[in-house]
């Protein structure tokens, strides 16, 4: 189970917040060619949730309003019955304002919008090798060299490790569990968990700290932590929730960094087609090392170590649930480039990307379900004006 249930309250206003902005310089004709993709993007992707107008933003009078919500009902009328969807209440008042300011732009609004969800239909139309979402699926590999496949095996006890006993729970988690809590010779046994492209996985460690991997990740770790030391070390992504224990500082080897806590939660981004190794503190403190320097970090401050020779530790302030979108099962961006978004689908649909000319220079805000068929997800960027084909098991992409 994962530990967030979907959008917080602060993200879902700053969306709200933006596609108000939207609305208006839409009506005022000052909406960019990128925002106003932006904007049809989002309502075509069937965004449910209706956006607050301002006071004084939008008022007309109903007979108005009724009208233009009936010409955007027809189109859809016309377009072959399409999928269902609602008209959100604030496009209702936006529709209306445009009607008085313009005259028959009520016209050119259900035309375009019969447009854009034509243009949906017909890509819909083209994804022939559509390819699932990810799932959990992990390796783990025992000191003796054994690999047990963690998407095969049975809920209950898996083996023994010395004084560790290891079992799968009714959620599909893996726990380690002490059987002697004076022993300490299992610290020197050590397992990894390996997640493939396309797989997540969630371990509970032997002190209680629980670890969701992400695609393409790995966690190696001992089935029981000595008394004055918790370490471990990962590749990838992982999101950390340790057990406090001032005793025993807990360790998280990335590469060239090192970060040390005595309990909080974290997130690391250390994959190494990425520019730099990302570290995000959600709550409490984290100490993030090099050879060279360190920092402690703040909640929802950022380090970032670039992934090139220098190695030099910067701190920004991020918004956490950007960050920790893929544990509560989303892609969500904000203003990310058309490479950044294709690595993700790569790790998660366990595809290659493949460039057809130059990478487009695009940036996307929004977010989507990672449950959803990667058809789904192209569909979206294609109104940023990407083209795509899937050959196989890769994505070509085209300006």
């Amino acid at each position: 189970m994962l530990p967030f249930s979907g959008l917080t309250i602060k993200h879902r206003r700053r969306m709200e917040d933006r596609y108000q902005e939207l609305a208006k310089k839409w009506l005022d004709k000052t909406i960019t060619p990128a925002e106003q993709e932006e904007f049809a993007a989002w309502y075509n992707a069937g965004q449910d949730d209706p956006v607050e107008i301002p006071a004084g933003f939008a008022g007309s009078e109903d007979v108005l309003r009724q009208r233009i919500l009936n010409k955007i009902n027809q189109a859809v009328k016309d377009n072959d019955k399409p999928r269902s969807f609602r008209i959100p209440a604030w496009l209702r008042y936006a529709a209306a304002v445009l009607f008085c300011a313009v005259g028959f732009a009520g016209y050119r609004v259900c035309n375009h919008f019969k447009q854009v969800r034509q243009l949906a239909s017909h890509t819909h139309q083209q994804i022939k090798n559509d390819v699932l979402p990810g799932g959990n699926k992990a390796t783990l590999t025992l000191a003796n060299g054994k690999v047990i496949n963690l998407s095969d095996v049975k809920n209950g006890l898996l083996t023994n490790q010395g004084q560790t006993r290891l079992k799968k729970d009714k959620d599909g988690r893996i726990i380690y569990e002490n059987t002697d809590a004076k022993a300490v010779d299992s610290a020197s046994i050590f397992n990894t968990i390996n997640i493939p492209k396309g797989g997540q996985f969630q371990v509970v460690l032997s002190d209680g700290s629980k670890v969701w991997l992400n695609s393409a990740s790995s966690l190696t770790f001992p089935t029981m932590f000595p008394k004055n030391e918790r370490k471990v070390t990962i590749t990838g992504e992982a999101y950390f929730e340790v057990t406090k224990n001032k005793h025993a500082p807990f360790r998280v080897i990335t590469g060239k960094q090192t970060v040390e806590v005595l309990g909080t939660h974290f997130n690391i981004n250390g994959y190494t087609d990425e520019a730099a190794i990302r570290t995000t503190l959600i709550q409490g403190s984290v100490k993030v090392s090099t050879d060279a320097q360190s920092t402690i970090l703040k909640p929802e401050e950022q380090s970032a170590i670039s992934n090139d020779k220098t190695g030099k530790i910067l701190v920004n302030t991020v918004d956490i649930d950007d960050v920790l979108a893929w544990t509560s099962g989303n892609f969500q961006f904000e203003k990310a480039e058309i490479p950044l978004i294709m690595r993700q689908a790569s790790r998660w649909y366990d595809v290659d990307v493949k460039y057809e000319g130059e990478i487009p220079h695009r940036r996307f805000t929004g977010s989507i379900s990672r449950n959803v068929n990667l058809s789904e997800l192209l569909k979206m960027l294609k109104y940023t004006g990407i083209n795509f084909r899937i050959a196989g098991k890769t994505i070509i992409v085209t300006s």
